[in-house]
């Protein structure tokens, strides 16, 4: 079974994430999205507001799961018998910033980093950006699934 693992925070998930998770879909037999808890790293959500976010907008696709880990990745994915990891980018400092990342995954782990152009119309998207505009009021509504409720 080919599995992959893409995680992230999804503080909140956005059509970016969609994005990259609807074009790796067909790739694998499962696809876990996993939510990382950091005890140091403030979020808007709740895991639990995360999760279901994320299990409402793919409640019709069973190759999908959702877990949460604490942690390294690279263990997450031995723990899951993942051989692989998604990551999306948007640009060069993506690129930049993941590159070292998934190299070092692959030597802890032997876990293949794949990563995602994502399309054109949602590599303005970013959950930080989407938090922003949430909490000054904004119209955020065309950056995340309808699934994701202030």
């Amino acid at each position: 079974m080919k599995r992959a693992v893409f995680p992230g925070t999804f503080d909140p998930i956005t059509m970016g994430h969609v994005d990259i998770i609807e074009r790796a879909l067909p790739l694998f037999d499962e696809l876990i999205i996993a939510i990382g808890v950091n005890a140091d790293k403030k979020t808007m959500f709740t895991l639990e507001q995360r999760i279901k976010f994320i299990q409402n907008t793919f409640r019709n696709e069973n190759r999908i799961k959702v877990k949460s880990y604490t942690g390294l990745t690279a263990n997450f994915c031995i723990l899951e018998k993942a051989q692989f990891i998604i990551r999306g980018l948007r640009n060069t400092t993506d690129l930049n910033y993941e590159q070292p990342i998934a190299q070092t995954n692959y030597k802890m782990a032997s876990v293949e980093t794949l990563f995602l152009i994502c399309s054109p119309e949602v590599s303005n998207i970013s959950s930080t950006i989407v938090r922003d505009i949430m909490r000054n009021d904004g119209n955020y509504i065309s950056l995340v699934p309808s699934s994701v409720k202030k």
